[in-house]
């Protein structure tokens, strides 16, 4: 019996509508990070990018557990010395929810050409309302 292996030409992308409204960031991000990779379908092939488009609204709703939103800090570099930029994820949260959506769903992706194909597909809003209605994407329960 041999193995299906997908081919680059045969992968069917579907459109799929996450809604993050009181979910938890990391299970919202996790579900997000399998349906790019498409890991779902049982045509799954780990070296072929064979993901769907996501679209995760509501994402200025999203939960983050515990203390996160007082400890947990997102930091980046602008490159010259003493340039660590840190803001607080209730910073963040209130001024730009769909960059912390981003960042999970980004550390959640493999660090390759693959997954940075993946993230292509990713389109993030922050109310509930997505351009992307001529695409007729399916909602995705979690």
């Amino acid at each position: 019996m041999s193995t299906y292996m997908a081919k680059a030409g045969e992968v069917a992308r579907k459109w799929y509508v996450i809604n993050a409204e009181g979910k938890v960031l990391g299970r919202v991000a996790t579900v997000a990070a399998n349906l790019l990779r498409g890991k779902t379908d049982p045509t799954f092939t780990p070296h072929v990018d064979c993901g769907h488009h996501v679209i995760i609204v509501n994402a200025d709703k999203v939960v983050l557990t515990g203390k996160k939103l007082e400890q947990k800090y997102y930091r980046r570099h602008t490159g010259y010395i003493g340039g660590l930029k840190e803001v607080r994820y209730d910073t963040l949260m209130r001024t730009r929810p769909e960059l912390a959506v981003e960042l999970a769903v980004k550390g959640m992706v493999p660090d390759n050409t693959i997954g940075r194909k993946a993230l292509t597909r990713l389109r993030v809003y922050k109310g509930s309302e997505h351009k992307h209605e001529a695409q007729k994407p399916v909602a995705y329960e979690l």
